[in-house]
């Protein structure tokens, strides 16, 4: 979301450098994300648990069929190796089934006793509770519970992998003769430190794939998060489960919306409308992040953000002028080259007010911030109010920009609800402190950076809740 940094400092050269380094760390990351979706699932499309049963599954198969090697090292491997192949190919017809089947619940009762199953057998074949497959019981146990559907699933696979053990230490009292002993004393120390070691390792990956997963589908539901909430308002949330509404005493509301919407729409098919909204929403959330506004939302084809929240600042009202002149420019870009193909397009509006205003998050499902006062509702008076390709400025707005941008009087115009108020035309920065009306210079940012000290000198700036 919504990032207080310096909007006017250059990249130095090893800024610029190492920004190059975790670009190509990011094309790594990005191909290697792509790599495990492609195997296991995308997380946008699969659901947790059938990535993670199409995960283990895989890993199963890999570890079964990889494992035959150091089989053959043992005097008699025939029925192991028999074994081993098997049931890796079974896990990987449960893979292929889950992954590209799309259900894998079917599929758990068949996986979890495949598991009891090639286990039980591996210990009967090599040595009983001697022997190493005896340490695999721990992590299948794990990928069994972290698999199962219900509660009542893992309940009943842990009574069946302790039934299972129980079973192979009865049979080795009752009929050792059915358990198959090592075949030499080097067989015994190879099969424990080979089984040893792997269990212990297949173990940590399983955890650690187990974890990484869940931290993934974490961060992924905290960015679906803050998509629509600010960092501070979705931290206050997971917290407290409620958000307080909190009271600011200044902050600045910018509302846009597009002349003759209406009848342009008429002229594009639904799809050519919303990608047209698009491209031009895509570029003002740019910009609103780039000077610290916090986009609200928008309806239709107004769009409406707020300058000094969550966080308090001294600077919104120069932020949103800012970020009212480059909305300007981009959508005039944008209207310009449509016209230039032929292509129907619309001008945009502009209106900014600043004033107090309540922000924060009401109701308990689908949450949304927003913001409501009369500020609110004047600004909205204010942009209906304006000139197509203009922004349009309260007094309010005027009183706290004017010494950094060109303005001009409009008088008083008569508004629905508001009676007549003065407005005021923005129409660029002032020329000594910009070189062409849009991009600030160094004597802009000096005095741009005086106000943003107070922002951190004065406990004003503060938030305040509402009682």
């Amino acid at each position: 979301m919504n990032t207080r940094c310096d909007p006017f400092m250059n990249l130095p050269l090893a800024l610029r450098e190492s920004h190059a380094e975790g670009g190509r760390l990011a094309v790594l990351r990005l191909t290697l994300r792509r790599s495990l979706a492609a195997l296991i699932g995308d997380a946008r499309q699969v659901s947790l648990n059938r990535r993670l049963f199409n995960s283990v599954s895989l890993l199963n198969a890999i570890t079964n069929i990889g494992g035959i090697p150091s089989l053959l090292l043992l005097k008699n491997p025939g029925r192991l190796v028999a074994l081993n192949l098997g049931t890796g190919l079974i896990f990987l017809g449960f893979y292929f089934s889950s992954r590209f089947g799309g259900r894998y619940r079917p599929l758990y009762w068949p996986f979890v006793l495949t598991i009891l199953v090639f286990l039980s057998v591996n210990m009967l074949f090599n040595a009983g509770s001697s022997g190493g497959a005896v340490w695999y019981l721990i992590p299948a146990l794990v990928i069994a519970t972290a698999l199962a559907p219900r509660a009542g699933d893992a309940l009943v696979s842990a009574m069946l992998f302790s039934a299972a053990a129980m079973a192979i230490l009865v049979i080795e009292r009752r009929w050792p003769s059915l358990i198959e002993p090592y075949a030499s004393e080097k067989d015994r120390l190879t099969d424990l430190a080979g089984n040893l070691v792997f269990a212990l390792l297949f173990t940590g990956g399983l955890v650690l794939l187990l974890a990484r997963t869940l931290n993934a589908e974490r961060h992924r539901s905290d960015a679906l998060l803050l998509n629509v909430l600010p960092r501070e308002i979705a931290d206050e949330l997971k917290r407290n489960a409620r958000v307080v509404p909190c009271h600011y005493d200044s902050a600045t509301v910018l509302f846009s919306d597009f002349v003759g919407f209406t009848q342009v729409s008429e002229l594009l098919t639904p799809s050519e409308l919303i990608d047209q909204l698009d491209q031009v929403f895509q570029e003002f959330d740019a910009i609103s992040q780039a000077r610290g506004l916090e986009k609200i939302k928008t309806i239709g084809d107004a769009y409406l953000a707020v300058g000094g929240i969550p966080r308090s600042n001294a600077t919104h009202a120069i932020d949103g002028a800012l970020a009212a002149l480059e909305m300007l420019h981009a959508t005039e870009r944008i209207r310009v080259a449509r016209e230039k193909a032929g292509l129907p397009a619309w001008n945009v509006r502009l209106g900014l007010n600043t004033g107090p205003l309540v922000a924060g998050v009401v109701g308990t499902e689908k949450f949304a911030y927003d913001v409501w006062g009369d500020t609110v509702n004047t600004a909205s008076r204010i942009e209906s109010s304006g000139v197509p390709g203009q922004i349009n400025l309260s007094a309010a707005t005027f009183e706290q920009v004017q010494a950094f941008f060109d303005c001009e009087p409009r008088g008083r115009i008569t508004t629905k609800g508001k009676g007549d108020l003065d407005m005021y035309l923005l129409k660029s920065i002032r020329p000594e402190l910009s070189e062409n009306g849009v991009t600030p210079n160094h004597r802009f940012r000096e005095r741009y950076h005086a106000l943003e000290r107070q922002s951190v000198e004065d406990p004003a700036m503060a938030l305040v809740p509402c009682d």
